[in-house]
């Protein structure tokens, strides 16, 4: 089997348009959640998010293009456009061994609720003929590989919240068989408007709380619910002799990954954490090395909702046993929100630098102690620790876990 490695990276999130700006925001506990501006709250018990700032689509795509794109490909687009540029592959790759692995969680959401009102209020002739291709959720991953001319595999994973995870999960698992000798993998997601945070707030998941600082507040006690979030992330996974023939700056090597299923509730996490737990077991095993739990990182799911914390927080105690109270854990939706679909790339862009600068990011905005989250989730500051592996999971409805692993190149 081949060796897998990452060599780019771009991300588009609530603390940062770039990976730069993003991990020097979640280094220094920058919180990205604020009061929605974009549409009137009045209706709403929900009322703060995650939202992206300053973002110019145009820097990445004819104004052409824009018109005829949802928000969720023009960051797409943006992230990924950034982690080829910064992995330098563009021109030193076959297209046909060039592959995308993008997904989302919810697609054109804007686009569907806008052009659903069209059709009630103007009539069916008055639907553009653009909603289906700036709608569909594959259209990540399409648009990603017509900008890129990327002709190999071309694959759009929707697992929830798992999504991006899964995305650079499974590209891994393509170029270690030999399918693909690099992939651009990721997840994205922008659903920050009226109808989806009042699905959301129905089923019980978003939190009402209007302090924008204690919010999302992952592993607290006072967690009610998680804050909408939105964004991309997007790396470059590549095979390691491809990346070392042409040059390439390797920022870690993926060694692990795991994917199970709770088979369980739509919604809610299986309280046993047994699939979820396996998960992270099976990507600590495809590493096929004894680290010392002292120099781990999870980067944790962490979404601040009351059941997903203390499940994860069994999940990692089933996973290392006693060894789990060593391990430095962290959620920067503390930061962030929660990204949905894009949630596991961004996260897996900070666990890979969290490895380059031993750095732990920290769970910001904890105040109180929960005997069921007993685990060190890094509160409130940065800290600089030795690390040999680090790892992002990710828990999404319908019973997904993903867990992907990296370590430094040897």
């Amino acid at each position: 089997m081949k060796r897998v490695v990452i060599t780019g990276l771009g991300a588009v999130t609530p603390i940062g348009n770039d990976v730069e700006s993003y991990w020097n925001g979640l280094k220094e506990g920058k919180n990205g959640i604020d009061f929605i501006t974009s549409f009137d709250t009045t209706d709403l018990r929900a009322k703060l998010a995650g939202q992206v700032k300053d973002f110019d689509p145009t820097f990445y795509m004819d104004k052409g293009e824009v018109r005829r794109s949802d928000r969720f490909v023009q960051f797409a687009i943006a992230a990924a456009t950034q982690a080829v540029t910064d992995s330098n592959i563009e021109n030193s790759i076959a297209p046909e061994r060039f592959g995308v692995y993008f997904g989302s969680g919810i697609g054109g959401f804007d686009t569907f609720v806008a052009e659903h009102n069209a059709m009630l209020n103007r009539g069916v002739q008055r639907v553009s003929p653009h909603f289906i291709a700036k709608m569909i959720p594959n259209m990540s991953a399409g648009n990603i590989a017509i900008k890129t001319g990327a002709k190999g595999p071309c694959i759009s994973i929707s697992t929830a919240c798992a999504t991006g995870t899964s995305a650079i999960g499974e590209a891994y698992r393509a170029i270690k068989g030999g399918y693909a000798d690099a992939i651009i993998a990721g997840g994205v997601d922008a659903a920050i408007s009226p109808l989806a945070m009042a699905g959301f707030i129905n089923c019980m998941a978003l939190t009402e709380s209007t302090d924008k600082d204690a919010a999302s507040i992952p592993f607290d006690k006072r967690r009610s619910g998680f804050v909408m979030g939105e964004g991309a992330g997007a790396v470059i996974v590549e095979e390691y002799e491809h990346a070392v023939a042409r040059g390439a700056k390797i920022y870690a090597e993926v060694c692990g990954y795991g994917s199970t299923c709770d088979a369980f509730h739509v919604t809610a996490p299986d309280a046993e954490a047994e699939a979820s737990g396996r998960a992270i077991k099976d990507c600590l095993s495809e590493a096929g090395e004894s680290f010392d739990p002292s120099k781990i990182y999870i980067n944790a799911h962490g979404t601040s909702t009351p059941l997903n914390d203390k499940t994860e927080t069994k999940a990692i105690k089933n996973a290392f046993g006693d060894d789990a109270y060593k391990v430095h854990i962290s959620s920067t939706k503390s930061m962030t929100g929660h990204l949905l679909g894009a949630a596991g790339a961004i996260e897996a862009i900070a666990a890979i630098k969290a490895l380059g600068e031993n750095l732990i990011p920290p769970t910001i905005g904890y105040r109180e102690s929960d005997e069921e989250c007993d685990l060190d989730c890094t509160p409130n500051k940065a800290v600089e620790t030795e690390l040999e592996f680090a790892m992002s999971t990710s828990l999404g409805f319908g019973g997904h876990n993903a867990c992907i692993g990296f370590k430094r190149i040897k």
